[in-house]
């Protein structure tokens, strides 16, 4: 089993490629009396690091605030392989993990660099624009440093 894990797994460049162009991740922390809390995001690769923003308030941001502890998961488009019996059909997949810590970022210049970064990713047509004081006041931007990564796939 070992041998196979190895042989699918994805190289640092592929890795870092889906973690560009995938269009929504799921976060995962440790919530209240320490079951899983996973949530879809929107995120962005900046840096060597993985940045998500939503409301400055919620279970999600409670969650990482009492431990900072995380899992990232993302995964590319997939296909499934039919063969002749219902235990032999597979499916075609790349996918990424990360275990990780998280912060909330408070410096406002790295708040809104993050947030650049994820309007150019899902909105280009908004590059350049500010973002009004309001709107930064209620949007948390949580950065995700990396402590292991894993990529793999299946063809």
């Amino acid at each position: 089993m070992q041998e196979r894990m190895r042989e699918h797994q994805l190289s640092e460049a592929q890795t870092a490629a889906l973690l560009r162009a995938a269009e929504v991740g799921h976060l995962g922390t440790v919530g209240a009396g320490g079951f899983p809390y996973v949530t879809p995001v929107h995120f962005v690769l900046l840096e060597g690091r993985i940045y998500i923003h939503g409301l400055a308030k919620g279970t999600r941001l409670q969650n990482l605030r009492e431990n900072p502890r995380v899992c990232f998961e993302t995964a590319g488009p997939h296909s499934y392989l039919q063969a002749e019996t219902p235990c032999d059909t597979n499916t075609a997949y790349q996918s990424v993990i990360v275990l990780g810590t998280a912060t909330v970022v408070e410096a406002r210049e790295k708040k809104i660099r993050a947030l650049e970064a994820l309007v150019a990713k899902y909105t280009p047509q908004h590059v350049g624009k500010t973002f009004p004081e309001n709107m930064l006041k209620m949007t948390a931007v949580v950065e995700i440093t990396f402590l292991e990564v894993t990529g793999k796939y299946y063809a």
